[in-house]
């Protein structure tokens, strides 16, 4: 059961440029201490620390007060990046009261005054806490977004602590969606950054996150002994809110394994420090957890009070996955009470929840099988026991009472009918919603193979007229020696490693509004300036090229470090007249020919690993944009097509002084 991210929920903290721990709360100096002091930075700064410190002790609303007061200061002093802290402290307080929205607000507010400053560290440390608020929401796609954007950042000025944060919380978006294998793969990988900064929160995290992931594999005794790790760690720092993380992970991996006594234990353990610290979201998972053991114990009554109120404080955070899960135990407890109208409004709202957070279809369709299963079940086990009841009435009531019993099991089939009638209304429905999700499946695969106007011309007329285009620019890509590397490569890993950089090519084409044509083993082809022409195509081509080139050589410094075999690339672009539609009626897909496509691969097969080689004819066409420079390489004799004038471009990094710059070399 997923009640809220136990498993990788970790916000980063920016004071003053530097990334601080969370301690345990020590002697606290008096708010008084800090009222009367002149209007300055060292002020402003102490009620800050004073103000982390009341957080730290769950006294919220202390905190919130010296927080507002700092914030004050360092807005009269015009401190940009003393009001982001301020910001970020305020949406941590609110995120630890379970306002989420103003939570989200306020991080925004704090990554909106860093901007200001270019200060990139507190910048990706807001979207970072950004993205965890929308992961405990259960909004795993904008989560995921802000995490990646997080993580672009400081990858640039290399704050290894938040690339570990962000790499880890990505981890803990896999977990969620059962993705095990990647999930793992981002738990070491931010693993290896904690220990190389000895970071025990870190260390802690992480510890914790890699037992979830071995608990859902079923790997049972691994999952007890980092679960046990992290906890002392934990106890050690004093690091109360990872304490109460793993103690929830202990109780869930005892309820899998049937030991409700000892789960049970660990949960009431996490219960008794949430409640001590406030943590509302553990409050409330931890309730419905327990409700669920007593279910399964037999104390459904106390069950129904325990997960009642876990749902008033999923209402109270806005959590919609806890919402869910609480819904759920609600439906199971007054399933086993025998209500069954109360279960089935809590089924329906629970399934309403999981909808909202996009969960799989196939895993609704078995839920909505089991209920109905269920309902039938008991409905003829009512039945049953009303007609040996009746059975009974027949052999001690005289003739006047059998007409009672007659309407008695007239009743009850007129309640199994409208039960019947009521389940196939719901099948209905449900049906008219899954066709409307495949439509949607089957338009977004359609616009993932063609371009959308050329999918909107195939669904209409079932065919496509080839066109014909003056002037589109053609890209083509290759490994050098492809076959020698790959031969010290797994096929799993060969398969990978290009997935990896296709999918980077992928991704460029898309920012530079160029087409993806196909793939053709280790080759990338890419066109620009079709299927709608664009004045800026010639030019975002190249530039799409000069990142692709930019990824692979940054690709192979990480697989040097880390011993893989590397891939180097050559490119080449031409431009020219094209023609283009689509050919055949299965696997189609939109292709183009011409000797515009040809003269672009002898390009491309005649250049060099690392650098982007160009026809003469698209070096005229881009020869005075003053953001590339260009060298020039002579004439290069190309199979089947003589020789060729060539240059190689580059960007022009002082274009905002120099005009495109020639560079002549003599190539023998």
């Amino acid at each position: 059961m997923k009640t809220l991210s136990t498993y990788l929920f970790f916000l980063v903290f920016i004071i003053n440029g530097a990334s601080l721990k969370i301690e345990a709360q020590t002697k606290l100096p008096s708010t008084e201490n800090t009222t009367h002091h002149p209007e300055n930075k060292q002020t402003a700064d102490s009620i800050l620390n004073v103000g982390e410190k009341r957080q730290n002790a769950g006294k919220f609303l202390e905190a919130m007060v010296l927080f507002e007061k700092s914030l004050k200061i360092y807005q009269s002093l015009k401190d940009q990046k003393g009001i982001g802290n301020s910001f970020n402290k305020i949406a941590t307080t609110y995120y630890y009261q379970g306002d989420y929205l103003k939570a989200l607000s306020y991080y925004t507010k704090c990554k909106e005054t860093y901007e200001k400053v270019h200060f990139k560290k507190g910048i990706s440390s807001a979207l970072n806490n950004m993205g965890a608020v929308y992961y405990y929401l259960g909004n795993y796609p904008k989560a995921l977004e802000f995490y990646n954007q997080a993580i672009k950042i400081q990858k640039k000025i290399g704050d290894k602590k938040i690339i570990a944060a962000s790499t880890q919380n990505i981890g803990g978006i896999y977990v969620d969606i059962k993705d095990y294998a990647n999930a793992m793969l981002y738990s070491k990988k931010a693993n290896a950054i904690y220990t190389e900064l000895k970071d025990s929160i870190g260390i802690s995290h992480n510890l914790n996150g890699a037992g979830k992931i071995y608990m859902m594999q079923k790997q049972y005794a691994k999952a007890y002994d980092f679960f046990n790790q992290a906890l002392n760690i934990a106890d050690k720092i004093g690091d109360k809110q990872k304490k109460i993380e793993v103690l929830y992970n202990l109780g869930e991996l005892f309820t899998i394994q049937g030991n409700f006594t000892k789960s049970l234990s660990y949960y009431n353990l996490c219960l008794e420090t949430s409640q001590k610290i406030n943590s509302l979201q553990y409050v409330g998972s931890t309730q419905i957890a327990i409700g669920n053991l007593l279910n399964k114990l037999g104390q459904s009554a106390n069950a129904i009070k325990k997960c009642k109120t876990g749902l008033d404080i999923a209402n109270t955070l806005g959590a919609v996955s806890l919402k869910k899960d609480a819904c759920k135990c609600l439906y199971d407890s007054y399933k086993t009470e025998g209500n069954t109208n109360l279960a089935l409004a809590f089924y329906e709202k629970s399934n309403a929840y999981k909808d909202s957070l996009q969960s799989e279809e196939t895993s609704n369709k078995i839920l909505n099988m089991e209920f109905q299963k269920a309902l039938l079940m008991d409905s003829i086990a009512y039945v049953t026991k009303s007609h040996n009841i009746e059975l009974k009435h027949k052999e001690e009531v005289q003739n006047k009472e059998k007409q009672r019993n007659i309407i008695i099991i007239s009743l009850g089939f007129i309640m199994l009918i409208a039960i019947a009638l009521w389940n196939r209304l719901n099948y209905v429905r449900r049906s008219r919603k899954e066709l409307t999700i495949e439509k949607d499946r089957s338009e977004k695969l359609l616009l993932n193979i063609l371009p959308e106007e050329i999918a909107e011309e195939l669904k209409e007329k079932g065919f496509v007229n080839a066109r014909d285009f003056n002037l589109v620019s053609i890209l083509f890509t290759d490994f050098k020696s492809f076959t020698q590397t790959a031969e010290k490569m797994s096929p799993q890993n060969l398969v990978e490693e290009i997935n990896v950089c296709f999918k980077a090519f992928d991704n460029i084409s898309d920012k530079y509004n160029i087409e993806k044509i196909k793939t053709i083993g280790d080759s990338y082809m890419a066109a620009g300036g079709f299927p709608n022409p664009d004045h800026n195509s010639l030019k975002n081509i190249v530039f799409a090229a000069l990142e692709m080139q930019e990824f692979m050589m940054e690709r192979k410094v990480s697989n040097i470090a880390a011993d893989i075999p590397v891939f180097e690339m050559r490119l080449g672009i031409h431009a020219g007249p094209i023609v283009a539609g689509i050919v055949g009626v299965k696997k189609f897909q939109y292709d183009v020919w011409g000797d515009t496509v040809n003269t672009a691969s002898r390009i491309e097969s005649n250049g060099m690993v690392e650098k982007v080689n160009i026809s003469e004819s698209l070096y005229n066409l881009i020869k005075d944009e003053d953001c590339f420079v260009f060298e020039y390489r002579g004439n290069i004799y190309a199979k089947g097509k003589g020789e060729i004038k060539m240059y190689f471009v580059e960007k022009n990094d002082f274009s905002h002084t120099k005009k495109s710059i020639l560079i002549e070399h003599t190539y023998i």
